[in-house]
């Protein structure tokens, strides 16, 4: 299992630390991921800032998008 990188979140401010991140290092901006996901612009940025009450289901639908896997 090489090259899987491991990353510890204890609550939604660290996830949206992650979708941040990994969007950046993507090259997607907020609303090509919002396109992708059928969501708005605005739920990305709330997602991003670790808003606590974001969808689950929206909220793993963009990490999926960015490539993102939970074990």
């Amino acid at each position: 299992r090489t090259g899987l990188l491991v990353v510890s979140i204890q609550n939604a401010q660290d996830f949206g630390k992650l979708i941040h991140d990994t969007r950046k290092a993507s090259g997607v901006t907020q609303k090509e991921l919002a396109a992708a996901c059928g969501t708005g612009i605005r739920f990305i940025r709330e997602l991003e800032k670790g808003k606590p009450t974001c969808e689950l289901d929206k909220a793993l639908l963009a990490a999926s998008m960015l490539g993102l896997r939970f074990e």
